[in-house]
C-alpha cells in the first residue's frame, strides 16, 4: 500500500501542472451564475435541467451526473461567503498538492457521490464534499487560522476535529452521503493524516512474543540519540534541513523531507515548501 501511494505521489509530482487550473473559481462562479438564472426564472427551467435525476440519466441525460454541483440552497449573503471561501481553500489546496491532483480529487468525489445516489435512488448534496475541502486543508496547513465567524481565531487542525465530529453525527442520522467525502479524503490524502494526527503514528502496539529487553552496561547507542545530544556550538545533528524554512528532522520528527528533481543541486524541502518554492538553477 506504501508503494502504490509513492508511486501516486511521484505520478502527481510529474503532472502536478496538468489539468484545469483555477478549479474551484469555475466551480464557484457556476454556482452563483445558476443562482442568478433561478433567482429570476419563476418555473426553475434551468434547475430542473440540472438537478440530479437517476430516472433522466437513465434515459440519457448523463449531464446531471456532474452538472448538480452548481446548484445552492443558501441566500445570495451566504452564497457569497460560502463562494469566497471555496475558492480561497481550492487554490491553496490546489497551490500545495498540484493541479493534477487536486482535479482528480474532486472529479473522483463526485464519481463517489454519483455510484451510491444512483444505487440508492437518493438525491445527493454537494455541500458535505465541498467542506471535506477543509478537512484536506488541514491536512497540508494543520497549523494555519482561520477566523471562525470573521471574529474567533482556530487552527485548521481543530476545526478538522469539528468536521469529524459533524460527519459522525451525520451518519449516526442515516445520512450516508458524508461517508463519501471520507473516502474520498482516504485515497488521496489518507497517508498525510499523520501531518493532521502526529500521535496516530508514533506508538506501535508491541508484538506478543516479544519480550522486553533489560538494559545492559554493554548495550549499544540508543536510536535516538540525535534527539538527544548537541554539538559544543548548541545545535543537533540531523539528516535533513529544508532550504526553505530551515526546519529539521531533528528538531521536527513529524515533518516530511523530500528533494527536488526540478532544483540544480541536492536540495531538500520539508513537506510544506516541495510544491511551494523557487527552483534554484
Amino acid at each position: 500500500m506504501r508503494d502504490l501511494q509513492r508511486r501516486m505521489e511521484r505520478f502527481f509530482y510529474r503532472n502536478r501542472d496538468a489539468g484545469v487550473r483555477n478549479l474551484m473559481l469555475f466551480i464557484v462562479i457556476g454556482m452563483i451564475l445558476v443562482y442568478a438564472v433561478n433567482s429570476i426564472d419563476p418555473k426553475q427551467v434551468l434547475y430542473r435541467m440540472l438537478c440530479f435525476d437517476r430516472a433522466s440519466i437513465l434515459h440519457g441525460q448523463v449531464w446531471r451526473l456532474f452538472t448538480y454541483v452548481f446548484l445552492s440552497a443558501y441566500n445570495p449573503f451566504v452564497l457569497l461567503l460560502v463562494s469566497l471561501l471555496y475558492y480561497r481553500i481550492g487554490s491553496i489546496i490546489e497551490s500545495r498538492c498540484g493541479v493534477l491532483k487536486f482535479n482528480l480529487y474532486y472529479l473522483t468525489g463526485i464519481v463517489v457521490i454519483d455510484i451510491l445516489a444512483m444505487i440508492t435512488g437518493w438525491s445527493p448534496g454537494i455541500d458535505t464534499f465541498h467542506y471535506s475541502l477543509l478537512l484536506v486543508y488541514a491536512t497540508l496547513c494543520p497549523e494555519d487560522q482561520m477566523l471562525l465567524f470573521f471574529i474567533i481565531p482556530i487552527r485548521m487542525k481543530y476545526l478538522a476535529i469539528v468536521y469529524l465530529a459533524l460527519i459522525a453525527l451525520s451518519l449516526l442520522r442515516g445520512d450516508i452521503f458524508p461517508l463519501c467525502a471520507i473516502v474520498n479524503y482516504l485515497i488521496f490524502f489518507g497517508g498525510d493524516m499523520k501531518h493532521l494526527f502526529p500521535s496516530l503514528g508514533v506508538y506501535h502496539r508491541a508484538s506478543p512474543r516479544t519480550k522486553p529487553q533489560r538494559s545492559s552496561p554493554h548495550a549499544g547507542p540508543s536510536p535516538d540519540w540525535a534527539s538527544r545530544y548537541r554539538s559544543k556550538d548548541g545545535k543537533r545533528p540531523y539528516r535533513h534541513k529544508c532550504t526553505v524554512c530551515g526546519r529539521t528532522d531533528t528538531e521536527h520528527p513529524e515533518l516530511e523531507f523530500r528533494y527536488c528533481s526540478r532544483c540544480n543541486g541536492y536540495y531538500c524541502y520539508c513537506i510544506e515548501h516541495i510544491n511551494n518554492h523557487t527552483h534554484i538553477q
